[in-house]
């Protein structure tokens, strides 16, 4: 089967100011990043893009819309199925002091974890206090499936993708520990940023060669590269599709490298007030979303 081919390069979904309607386009400045052109106000002009997101044949038309709010590149209707993989970065394990896995770690959450750009990740009250609860920070590439994969060889696995975004696995470490299965402590309403843009398949030639970092209040505590992980993007797809049909419009998100929270001495956790910036290289950008504890106005 051949690749998927777009017309579009990078593709971002937003608020036009001229309409105050949901567009998707393409950013005009091909070497912006989109995120942090919003987190600092910066004017983003897009090409209009009719048709759909996992429209692999959605046209970009020379209608130029001015971006008022940027939103995260899949509308919630548009994803299928959110799965994750866990300890899939060897320096991941190591820091974790856990063997690297025989088989991919998956898990699954709800749409309803997913948020945009500049969207706050909220703590919700059964995880605080954070001190206790151990709020974390995971910076992942993400791979968004363009057309239905069963029974995919790894040979063929890079047909299926449409494209890459970024994102950012807040995970709830006390909840996580407590229990085998993690989807309870990594699907928290509004806790899973996704974005900033969705640059297609084509454009990237190498997954496996995508840096990676995350920030919080402006100190790196993330830097990796997906040449790091223990299961290749191909891998990854093979594996899940094994008599599983993965849907347009599903989400994978690949792991996450080493510099977590939980495992530093003392352990580092995120609060209300914090900011975090997860970037991932080949285009995609940066996702800044600060941190806010539900109710904390109650508290004081």
């Amino acid at each position: 089967m051949s690749p998927i081919r777009t017309q579009w390069t990078r593709l971002i979904r937003f608020v036009a100011a001229e309409t105050a309607q949901v567009h998707i386009g393409q950013p005009v400045d091909d070497a912006l990043d989109v995120g942090l052109a919003a987190h600092r106000g910066t004017v983003i002009k897009a090409h209009e893009i009719v048709g759909g997101a996992l429209d692999a044949a959605a046209q970009v038309t020379t209608r130029v819309l001015t971006v008022k709010q940027l939103l995260s590149p899949l509308a919630k209707e548009e994803v299928k199925y959110v799965r994750c993989l866990g300890l899939n970065y060897a320096d991941h394990a190591a820091e974790a002091q856990l063997p690297a896995p025989p088989f991919p770690v998956l898990f699954v959450k709800p749409v309803t974890s997913l948020l945009g750009p500049g969207a706050p990740v909220v703590i919700p009250k059964v995880a605080q206090p954070p001190k206790e609860h151990l709020p974390d920070y995971e910076v992942e590439l993400t791979i968004v499936i363009g057309r239905p994969a069963r029974d995919v060889s790894e040979d063929d696995a890079l047909d299926y993708v449409l494209g890459y975004t970024g994102a950012n696995d807040v995970s709830f470490r006390k909840h996580q520990m407590a229990v085998s299965q993690w989807g309870f402590s990594k699907g928290f309403d509004n806790t899973n940023p996704l974005g900033p843009c969705l640059v297609a398949a084509a454009a990237v030639p190498d997954p496996q060669a995508l840096p990676l970092t995350c920030a919080v209040n402006n100190t790196v505590v993330q830097d990796g590269n997906t040449a790091d992980q223990i299961f290749t993007v191909r891998q990854t797809i093979a594996f899940l599709s094994q008599g599983t049909t993965l849907e347009p419009g599903s989400l994978i998100l690949t792991g996450t490298p080493k510099g977590v929270g939980f495992v530093k001495k003392p352990p580092v956790y995120l609060k209300h007030g914090d900011q975090m910036r997860v970037w991932v290289g080949g285009g995609i950008g940066t996702l800044v979303n600060d941190v806010r504890e539900e109710d904390v106005g109650a508290k004081l």
